[in-house]
């Protein structure tokens, strides 16, 4: 099913403001219904949004006392245990008991694979989000000894992000719903390992400032973030002044499509979209891989993590994604991380972080690159994929806007695996409803502002679908 929508190519590129108003081009057959909602609608007048203060300004040095020793093996508590990032969070766990243990897990609704990783990694608290299958888990855990607590609902991911144990808290949830976990354990005095984007590119207008005066780190677990990360630790501790960096080089695979010819991406069904070319991810971040969005939400990312600008940010395709990501230095020297592409490294890095942890190549394959031969790298097509200028001018004009971007692609994507919605119908859902969203643009939202435009966003777009029937 596609949207009577104007294609990609036919939408001039918007450029948002919270004080200049961009209207599509052309008239439009699709009328918008009025969606159900009881989400307030409220109309706001403000400034150009100002950006909060990066998570790591320039830097990446440890103070003296992020070298911490433990008595026993370092607290964590997982969020999202059952997807993608919770798995491969817990597989490092499990390698490395000496150095690490769970006592909280939070997951949504995959009774069977909690169960498992409960009698494993025996925590103390587990949240479950879907309150209608606590009776289910707790047959499943009818012959296990020592039962955690379990606390349904969103009060229990909670619960699991602030246990009072946690040093550190891996945040996997996709979407907001992980904003008011990660809130909670910012609050509590806990350590990010931060696999949750929509923290950084909804929620950095509030989440930044209260990590600074929590004094807590939050740590990029994917591999892009992680490795400028890593540049910016070595290039300016112990060698290089603050304010070394000039640009950030955001590398990526380029997606299931990076091949295909502008004229056959009419016809993308959603197995084609799942087919990622080089890493294990799940369906949602596999899908926005295959859009381009994964790559622009990461310069949103990258913008609030490290304080860069966006014109001073910039995306280059490298199929081998061995090299993770470059940073160029004042003087044009060009700086990269390289490593296999294993989502386990970055991730293992937050927790172990400001060390490093011997891995046996056994299960941790080191890099050659003489097998590789050669590394190509190019600019992404912005014809073929409208997500990236999208992105800029969202990141651009800040405040809820990112948000909203966010929140349209996900229920996008959502509509997109429902089959209720084309592949390029995803670019113009978004489009259209950051586009909506001008005349309301939040330039610095509380976390309320912040949840209700990601509400509002995801009706809104879900709104297309439905008036595209009418």
């Amino acid at each position: 099913m596609a949207l009577n929508l104007p294609s990609p190519a036919q939408v001039k590129p918007l450029f948002f403001s919270s004080n200049n108003s961009t209207k599509l081009p052309g008239s439009f057959s699709l009328k918008r219904k009025d969606c159900d909602t009881t989400v307030e609608r409220r109309v706001y007048c403000s400034a150009a949004a100002q950006s909060p203060p990066p998570a790591w300004p320039g830097t990446a040095i440890p103070e003296p006392s992020d070298f911490k020793t433990w008595d026993g093996p370092k607290l964590i508590s997982v969020l999202g245990s059952t997807g993608s990032i919770g798995t491969q969070t817990l597989s490092i766990v499990a390698e490395f008991p000496e150095r690490f243990k769970v006592v909280g897990l939070a997951a949504g609704s995959n009774i069977t694979l909690l169960a498992d990783q409960i009698k494993t990694f025996k925590p103390q608290v587990v949240g479950l989000r879907n309150e209608s299958l606590i009776d289910e888990l707790k047959e499943a855990l009818a012959d296990v000894e020592h039962k955690p607590e379990i606390i349904p609902g969103e009060q229990g991911v909670i619960e699991a992000a602030r246990h009072p144990d946690a040093a550190t808290v891996v945040t996997g949830i996709v979407g907001c719903a992980g904003l008011k976990p990660t809130v909670a354990a910012i609050e509590a005095g806990k350590d990010i390992a931060l696999a949750n984007k929509e923290t950084m590119i909804a929620g950095a207008p509030f989440v930044l400032p209260l990590a600074h005066k929590h004094n807590i780190k939050i740590l990029p677990a994917d591999s892009e973030h992680s490795a400028i990360f890593q540049i910016l630790l070595y290039t300016v501790y112990p060698g290089v002044a603050k304010g070394a960096l000039r640009k950030i080089l955001l590398t990526g695979s380029g997606g299931a499509f990076r091949e295909w010819p502008a004229e056959k991406m009419k016809d993308i069904k959603l197995a084609d979209a799942l087919k990622h070319p080089i890493w294990s991810l799940g369906r949602k971040i596999t899908i926005d891989s295959a859009t381009l969005f994964n790559k622009g939400l990461e310069v949103i990312e990258a913008h609030y993590l490290f304080g860069a600008d966006y014109d001073d940010i910039e995306i280059v395709i490298h199929p081998q994604s061995i090299i993770h990501s470059l940073v160029e230095t004042q003087d044009s020297s060009v700086i990269a991380q390289l490593g296999i592409p294993d989502m386990r490294l970055p991730l293992l890095y937050t927790l172990s972080w400001p060390e490093r942890i011997y891995c046996s190549e056994i299960t941790w394959p080191r890099l050659d690159l003489s097998k590789y031969g050669s590394l190509t790298f190019y600019q992404p097509d912005d014809k073929k994929f409208p997500s990236v200028n999208l992105c800029y001018a969202a990141g651009r004009a800040g405040g809820t806007m990112t948000g909203v971007l966010s929140a349209a692609n996900e229920k996008a994507v959502e509509m997109f695996v429902e089959e209720k919605v084309s592949y390029l119908d995803i670019f113009k859902v978004v489009e259209l409803t950051c586009q909506e969203h001008q005349k309301e643009l939040v330039a610095s939202p509380s976390l309320e502002e912040i949840i209700h435009y990601d509400q509002w966003a995801r009706q809104y777009a879900a709104s297309l679908q439905k008036a595209s029937s009418v």
